[in-house]
């Protein structure tokens, strides 16, 4: 039997093995954002099961693998839309998404307004320069920073009230 000691420094080196292991997907996400990527692919790239790089993940850095990237796609994005005369069409092809009506969902639900929206409010000079900043209403600060500070509000996630159930007299 080992001592308890060696055991926790057991957990504790692997815990540093996982921890770099996310690290290097989530470097690769931001290196290959516009390439077709799928947690599978990463999971194998990284020596770990899908589901278990998923908890992990999520564990770390607060959301889904999928999540993260379509955080940088849509980032690039809004990139593109402020600073090139692309069609959305051609901006969601280019970001590494091939649906234009997924990519202008998912771009509404993170950023709050529809892509074509977004590069006509940029032109007057009133929108933010990040997914957080668009949801938080700053861009000072990194994206990362602010949104583990404030979280991404998506539309399906934002708070529903709740009825009372107590009985009214």
């Amino acid at each position: 039997m080992c001592h308890p000691a060696w055991t926790s420094a057991l957990v504790a080196a692997q815990r540093l093995k996982d921890l770099a292991r996310l690290r290097r997907v989530r470097d690769r996400i931001d290196r290959e954002y516009a390439r077709p990527l799928d947690v599978e692919a990463l999971a194998r790239g990284a020596g770990m099961a899908a589901g278990h790089l998923g908890r992990q993940f999520r564990q770390a850095y607060g959301q889904s693998p999928y999540a993260y990237l379509m955080t940088r796609r849509v980032e690039r994005a809004m990139d593109l839309l402020r600073h090139r005369d692309l069609s959305v069409t051609e901006v969601c092809s280019e970001v590494g998404c091939s649906s234009p009506g997924t990519f202008g969902a998912r771009f509404t639900e993170l950023v709050g307004v529809a892509p074509g929206d977004y590069r006509r409010q940029s032109a007057d000079g009133a929108v933010a320069g990040s997914v957080a900043g668009a949801v938080a209403g700053s861009a000072v600060l990194p994206t990362c920073v602010t949104e583990q500070a404030t979280g991404t509000v998506r539309n399906r996630e934002a708070l529903v009230p709740v009825p009372s159930l107590a009985l009214q007299s």
